[in-house]
């Protein structure tokens, strides 16, 4: 019963945090905002989480994961790489436009020094997969030979580019799925 309470109590301080985050950014967020619109003393906050930082990183690292199931859950597996490819970026730019707040967490924090406070075992554990399949789009050569961490910045280049387009452009789900699919031909042709 206990363990519920925690729970309950770190996913209050993490959507609080969410939420403030992506209205006022990192700095113009106080923890004492987060604690009380998580219903929760502020040290109560500092119990959980360290430090703010610890806070924005498990933050980070929590959207991820929940992203990254999302898109293993709803990708289509097929035979060809580009196709994978392609069904796992459709599914990340549909999870993008689902859940603005969470990629617009996860735009923030790319540009930011909290970035760096991922140790280098969690980054590993969330890109992974991905790097394995670019590593093996290289070796069949589906895909240029180049650093697999440029090709991995290529592709989030690309989906926070065009998760800013679709969030102001005026498109029905049908002319968004188009237009994603166009974009992804237009990165892979520039990949292969």
């Amino acid at each position: 019963m206990i363990s519920q309470s925690v729970n309950d109590k770190r996913k209050d301080l993490l959507s609080a945090a969410l939420r403030l985050f992506a209205e006022n950014g990192f700095h113009g967020t106080p923890t004492s905002k987060i604690a009380k619109e998580a219903g929760v003393a502020n040290g109560t906050l500092f119990h959980y989480y360290k430090t703010k930082e610890d806070l924005i990183v498990s933050l980070y690292i929590d959207i991820k994961i929940r992203m990254s199931e999302y898109v293993e859950v709803h990708s289509e597996k097929e035979k060809s790489v580009k196709k994978n490819f392609r069904n796992q970026y459709l599914q990340v730019m549909l999870w993008s436009l689902k859940h603005r707040d969470e990629f617009l967490f996860i735009q923030q924090f790319h540009s930011s020094p909290f970035a760096s406070l991922v140790p280098a075992e969690e980054i590993e554990r969330l890109s992974g997969k991905t790097c394995e399949q670019i590593e093996k789009a290289i070796k069949d050569k589906a895909i240029k030979k180049r650093d697999v961490n440029y090709i991995m910045t290529l592709f989030t280049s690309h989906t926070f580019g065009l998760n800013q387009y679709l969030s102001k452009a005026q498109l029905n789900e049908k002319e968004q799925k188009e237009v994603i699919k166009d974009s992804f031909d237009m990165l892979w042709k520039m990949l292969s």
